[in-house]
């Protein structure tokens, strides 16, 4: 059996993640069972909900166990198998974790799925077609439910679920507006995924010039908002929604090293009779069929054309992972290990 590299949680961060959170361990990959298989991992996916499990705190989801392998999105290929269901040469996504091999059982429904990669690449069920790209459909069409000509505005909007929900919401309609940090990421958003226009909070000092900034964008104001960022991204949004808007609240990464991050005025939320909903795309696994089939339909097409960024090796992760946390990322941030 191969020799397995792995990056586990070697300690719980204080304040801001560090590179020293995390250790790189290399262990012998262990002989398979009935009913198991070897993957070999081509990409790892780097999310911003992994921050939030290295605190040993509640969240959305169970905290990432001390000294086991980080968990994570992986996509590869079967280079053993003990199962039936699998053949040597599948190309599958699971959640191998931050490691080039896994062992999986595959007999829970779901713990490993085939994939097609004729017309969309391998990466990119990781993101557009995966997760990501479901998270992007269930706020739109099952939170935020857009009606044709509304006004939709997604933060972080050139990342793996921002840029799939811009063109998501293109399709039913609506005027998209993204907010990114920079020029190029601005640029890409309307030139590439067709947002009618992206506002570079980069240019902004404080909630009030960057809700002014979206006035100006959404002349008859905001009917729907997808969340990922939160603390002055949220500020500046609310005073600009409309009566009866939905806000889908899927990320707030400028609040994950641990600082509360304080609404400035949340009576903003009775005012406009918003309805303000979180949610976690794992636990709607009815609508992932359905939302995958048009999201990969949409890439295949090229109507929906993601963007990623590729850090080479096992050992890059984490720093490729801090660097998703600040921005530093152009579209879904992955690990490249084939």
């Amino acid at each position: 059996m191969p020799r397995n590299q792995q990056i586990i949680l070697d300690n719980r961060p204080q304040g801001e993640a560090t590179a020293s959170n995390f250790k790189l361990l290399s262990s012998d990959t262990p002989a398979l069972a009935e009913g198991q298989v070897l993957v070999r991992h081509h990409y790892l996916s780097l999310d911003p909900y992994m921050r939030g499990r290295m605190n040993d705190a509640k969240s959305y989801a169970a905290p990432q166990p001390l000294g086991q392998v980080m968990q994570g999105g992986t996509a590869g290929e079967v280079v053993e198998s003990r199962s039936p269901k699998f053949q040597v040469g599948d190309k599958v996504v699971g959640m191998g974790g931050w490691q080039e091999y896994s062992v999986v059982n595959v007999e829970p429904p779901g713990a490993l799925r085939k994939v097609d990669t004729t017309h969309v690449p391998l990466s990119h069920y990781l993101g557009a077609v995966g997760m990501p790209g479901v998270t992007a459909w269930y706020g739109l069409v099952k939170i935020i439910e857009p009606h044709p000509g509304q006004t939709l505005v997604v933060s972080a909007a050139t990342g793996a679920v921002g840029s799939a929900f811009g063109v998501l919401a293109k399709v039913r309609g609506c005027r998209a507006v993204g907010i990114a940090g920079g020029p190029d990421k601005c640029k890409y958003a309307v030139e590439e995924l067709g947002f009618d226009a992206c506002i570079d909070y980069k240019q902004h000092k404080d909630a009030a010039s960057l809700s002014k900034a979206l006035k100006e964008a959404c002349p008859d104001g905001i009917d729907g908002y997808f969340e990922n960022v939160g603390g002055m991204v949220l500020d500046a949004v609310l005073p600009c929604m409309n009566d009866f808007g939905h806000i889908a609240l899927c990320g707030m990464i400028a609040g994950y090293d641990g600082q509360p991050l304080p609404l400035a005025y949340p009576a903003l939320i009775l005012t406009n009779r918003l309805k303000v909903q979180g949610f976690i795309v794992s636990e709607h696994m009815e609508v992932w069929p359905q939302a995958l089939q048009e999201l990969g339909t949409l890439v295949a097409t090229g109507k929906l054309r993601p963007r990623e960024s590729v850090a080479q090796g096992i050992a890059a992760a984490p720093e490729a992972f801090l660097g998703l946390l600040k921005g530093k990322n152009f579209g879904k941030q992955l690990v490249k290990l084939v």
